[in-house]
C-alpha cells in the first residue's frame, strides 16, 4: 500500500509539472498568440474585439501568477474556454467527441497486438530455433521500422483507393443515425479496419521481442530446471512458472503503449481521415487553436501518466516482492 501512495503522489506532481508546462508554453512564443492567430487566418479585427478574446482566453495584461491561477481553475473544473477553430463549442465538448474514437482504436490495437505478439513471442522462446524464431521476429522488425505514415499511406492505397474493399475515411457512414444499434455499430467496425490494422502493424514487434526475450531469460532459470525434473508438462511450466515472470516487461510495455498509441494515432487518423484526437490536434495546429491544442496535449500526458500507474498497480499484484 506504501508503495502506491508513493506512486501515486509522484503522478500527482507530475500531472502538476504537465499542467504548468502546458501553462508556460504558449506564452513562451514570441509576439501575441491571439494576435497573431487572427493575423494568420486574415481577420481584421478591432483592439476592443481582440481584449476580449484575450480575456475569454486567459491571455490577459495581468501578473504571470494571476493568469496561472486562473488557469489551473479551468483546468480543476474543466472550464478550458472555447475553441477557436469550432467557436464558440466548448473545448471540452470537442474533446468528448472526439477522444471516444481515439480510445476505441488504440484500445482494441494494444489489446489484440499484445495477444498476438506475447503469444509469437512465448511460442518463439519455447522453440528456439524453428521456423517462427528464426523468421517471424524479422518480418515483424521489418514492418514496425517503417514509418507509420508510410504504412498507412499503403494500405489506404491498395485497399481503399485501388481495390475499394473498405471506406475512404471518417468513422461511420454520413447518412447513419448514431446509437447503440447493430448496424450503427458494425459499420463503425468497418470504417476502423484499416486504421485498426495500421496501428496494430506497428506495435506487434515490441510485443514479439519483449515477450521472447524476456521469456529466453527466465527459461534460463533453476526453477524451471527444477520444474522440468519435476517431470510437470511443458504447459504448466509455460503458464505457471515462466509466463508469470516474464509477463513484468510486458507490463512495463504495455503501460506505455496504452499511453503513446494516443498520441501515436496523429499520422494514422490523419490519412484515413478518422475523427479522433490525432487529426484533431493536426487541425488545431493549423488553425492556431491553442486552446484546443492545450488541451489536446495535456490530455496526452494524463493518459501516459494513467496508463503508467495503472502498470504500477499491476506490479504489485504480480510480484509478491513489491508488497513488502
Amino acid at each position: 500500500m506504501a508503495f502506491i501512495l508513493r506512486r501515486l503522489v509522484f503522478y500527482c506532481v507530475a500531472i502538476f509539472v504537465a499542467i504548468s508546462f502546458n501553462f508556460v508554453l504558449p506564452r513562451l512564443m514570441p509576439g501575441d498568440p491571439v494576435a497573431a492567430m487572427f493575423a494568420a487566418a486574415g481577420g481584421k479585427m478591432p483592439p476592443e474585439t481582440i481584449a476580449a478574446y484575450k480575456e475569454m482566453l486567459g491571455f490577459v495584461d495581468a501578473p504571470l501568477w494571476q493568469q496561472y491561477l486562473q488557469y489551473l481553475q479551468s483546468v480543476v473544473t474543466f472550464d478550458l474556454g472555447p475553441s477557436i477553430m469550432l467557436f464558440p463549442t466548448p473545448v471540452t465538448e470537442v474533446l468528448s467527441n472526439t477522444l471516444p474514437w481515439t480510445v476505441f482504436l488504440a484500445g482494441i490495437a494494444t489489446i489484440l497486438s499484445i495477444l498476438i505478439g506475447c503469444f509469437i513471442g512465448l511460442y518463439a522462446s519455447y522453440n528456439r530455433g524453428g521456423f517462427v524464431d528464426r523468421f517471424m521476429p524479422v518480418f515483424w522488425q521489418f514492418i514496425a521500422s517503417m514509418p507509420q505514415a508510410v504504412t498507412a499511406l499503403m494500405i489506404f492505397f491498395i485497399f481503399a483507393l485501388t481495390l475499394s474493399w473498405f471506406p475512404l475515411g471518417f468513422g461511420f457512414d454520413p447518412d447513419l443515425e448514431p446509437g447503440l444499434r447493430p448496424g450503427f455499430l458494425a459499420n463503425v467496425a468497418y470504417h476502423a479496419v484499416l486504421p485498426l490494422v495500421t496501428l496494430m502493424l506497428s506495435m506487434i514487434a515490441t510485443w514479439v521481442f519483449t515477450m521472447r526475450n524476456a521469456m529466453v531469460n527466465v527459461l534460463g532459470e533453476d526453477y524451471i530446471a527444477m520444474a522440468k525434473a519435476k517431470g510437470l508438462s511443458s504447459r504448466r511450466i509455460m503458464s505457471h512458472y515462466a509466463a508469470r515472470n516474464a509477463i513484468l516487461p510486458v507490463v512495463t510495455a504495455v503501460s506505455m503503449a496504452l499511453g503513446f498509441a494516443v498520441a501515436g494515432q496523429v499520422f494514422i487518423e490523419t490519412v484515413f481521415n478518422y475523427p479522433g484526437i490525432g487529426q484533431l490536434i493536426i487541425k488545431a495546429v493549423a488553425a492556431r487553436d491553442y486552446p484546443l491544442m492545450q488541451a489536446c496535449f495535456l490530455l496526452i500526458v494524463i493518459c501516459v501518466l494513467v496508463a503508467n500507474f495503472i502498470a504500477d498497480i499491476l506490479y504489485v499484484w504480480l510480484d509478491p516482492r513489491l508488497r513488502k
